[in-house]
């Protein structure tokens, strides 16, 4: 996608023989909402997830079980983040009675929660959403949870190495002087996050080869993510001095929504240690630390990716594999002054990677349209799997056979909060952002606008909402993406078995 930088070269061959969506948008640009969207194919106002504090239905349908009960060996590898285990301080508990009552027994949205993993890997479900095995890594950092701590253990780490608490007293080596959420793991990059679920990925696909079923892995790095600990050599792959910081670093912001003013003013070591959407103070040192360090996280990913890519290979399963590439959402390194995720609906945050490499398609870059919901639909479109009530998502095969293709005319992005946390923060509790042709068009129950033409400004500093005509346009079709999007399938008859 044109950095510099950073090296990927298994993820470039990938770009090199499949099709590259360079105009790809989340559904939601937090964590939970858009992985429970590419699950389902539906946006978090239709499957419920809108943020972090709260769990994917047990009984959502997903593409996963369509494939499931096609015959395939589903695996989960790595982070789900479809269950709140990881996130419950974003849990803000609603003084009252709640909107609905629950007959699902205890402990059903408790899978993920790391206490289950402390001692031993416990038995895990028949069915998690389709997937008929997890091993999940649950957390970020050096903080090493769930099966992935237990595998590690085996391997021969230290539990006092392995399982720390995000706090300043973080065991680790090399901790930056200027934000203690740099640092590298200590213990080697075998007991990494990335090797973990690199190599049970790799012995998820040779277990179903070796039984001849076909299979889908669910391959989910939980890097890069703050905090920032590529472990091993991987941690001095590169220079800060070297890094290349966003020439939007320096944006005063002064139409920008107020949440944002405020986020831009705070230093990521002044908040709590599980941080919040922030600035990063103008501190250009630390922010080079960061993006050295996130970059470094990315080039093990790569290596990984090389590994398993490899394991095709050798297995004789390249060629009838198809393989996605992408991300559930961006993070902000510096852009507009802004530091991590949420709640900034610029394109550091809402706009990502997307690689599908369809065997016997040619490679391809396309500039259509493509949403994170859609990623379902197209491989059961891909795989001939007849889909289910309530998709929203639209299916790219035709983008993938044809790259001047278009299936959709615009990308709807929701990002919500429950209505307390609403009223305890400085955030909005809804926004919606309309990508429609080459502009990015945001509003807010506030009333806060932003209007940017991308392909004139893609670094998104020239606020165009006083354009009056070209924002009544953009209004309309807003508000027909929105009547497009009410969910029709809610409460309709459900089918097929009670889950176990």
């Amino acid at each position: 996608m044109g950095n510099a930088v950073v090296r990927t070269p298994n993820m470039d061959s990938i770009a090199a023989a499949g099709t590259v969506f360079e105009n790809a948008w989340v559904a939601n640009p937090v964590c939970m909402p858009n992985r429970s969207s590419i699950m389902t194919g539906r946006m978090p106002s239709a499957h419920g997830v809108i943020f972090n504090d709260r769990s994917l239905d047990w009984h959502a349908n997903t593409f996963v079980r369509q494939f499931r009960s096609a015959g395939y060996a589903t695996g989960l590898i790595g982070k789900s983040h479809l269950q709140h285990g990881t996130s419950r301080n974003a849990v803000v508990p609603y003084r009252g009675e709640g909107a609905v009552t629950s007959t699902l027994p205890a402990g059903w949205d408790e899978i993920e929660n790391y206490e289950r993993y402390l001692e031993a890997s416990p038995e895990d479900p028949e069915d998690f959403y389709g997937f008929g095995h997890i091993e999940l890594a649950s957390d970020h950092g050096a903080r090493i949870t769930g099966h992935h701590l237990q595998w590690a253990l085996a391997k021969g780490g230290r539990r006092e190495d392995l399982f720390t608490d995000y706090d300043e007293a973080v065991r680790g080596n090399h901790i930056s002087e200027r934000w203690w959420q740099i640092y590298q793991p200590p213990y080697p990059e075998e007991l990494h996050s990335t090797t973990f679920v690199t190599e049970r990925t790799i012995n998820f696909i040779r277990e179903a080869e070796a039984k001849q079923q076909p299979w889908l892995s669910w391959c989910s790095f939980p890097d890069p993510h703050h905090p920032m600990t590529p472990p091993g050599d991987w941690f001095f792959r590169h220079k800060p001095e070297d890094m290349v910081l966003p020439q939007s670093r320096h944006d005063p912001l002064t139409d920008a929504p107020a949440h944002l003013q405020q986020f831009k003013q705070m230093h990521p070591r002044d908040q709590r240690n599980w941080v919040a959407p922030c600035g990063y103070g103008g501190d250009d040192e630390m922010l080079a630390e960061a993006i050295a360090a996130t970059y470094g996280s990315i080039e093990m990913i790569d290596h990984g990716i090389g590994r398993i890519l490899d394991t095709l290979d050798n297995l004789g399963a390249r060629d009838n594999t198809i393989i996605v590439f992408t991300s559930d959402h961006g993070d902000m390194m510096g852009d507009h002054g802004l530091f991590l995720k949420g709640f900034m609906h610029y394109r550091g945050t809402l706009q990502v990677p997307m690689v599908i490499d369809v065997p016997g398609n040619g490679a391809a870059r396309t500039d259509s349209l493509a949403s994170s919901v859609d990623l379902g639909v197209t491989l059961m479109d891909l795989c001939n799997l007849a889909p289910y009530d309530g998709i929203q998502g639209i299916s790219l095969a035709p983008v993938i056979t044809d790259p001047q293709a278009e299936v959709r005319g615009h990308a709807l992005i929701e990002d919500d909060l429950s209505n307390i946390t609403a009223k305890l923060t400085p955030f909005p509790g809804k926004t919606r952002t309309l990508i429609s042709g080459k502009h990015r068009y945001t509003y807010n129950n506030k009333g806060e606008e932003q209007l940017f033409d991308l392909s004139t400004d893609p670094d998104e500093m020239n606020d165009l909402k006083q354009d009056g005509i070209l924002r009544s346009r953009l209004i309309e079709q807003m508000m027909a993406a929105l009547v497009e999007t009410d969910d029709a399938a809610r409460g309709a008859p459900a089918t097929g078995a009670p889950l176990q």
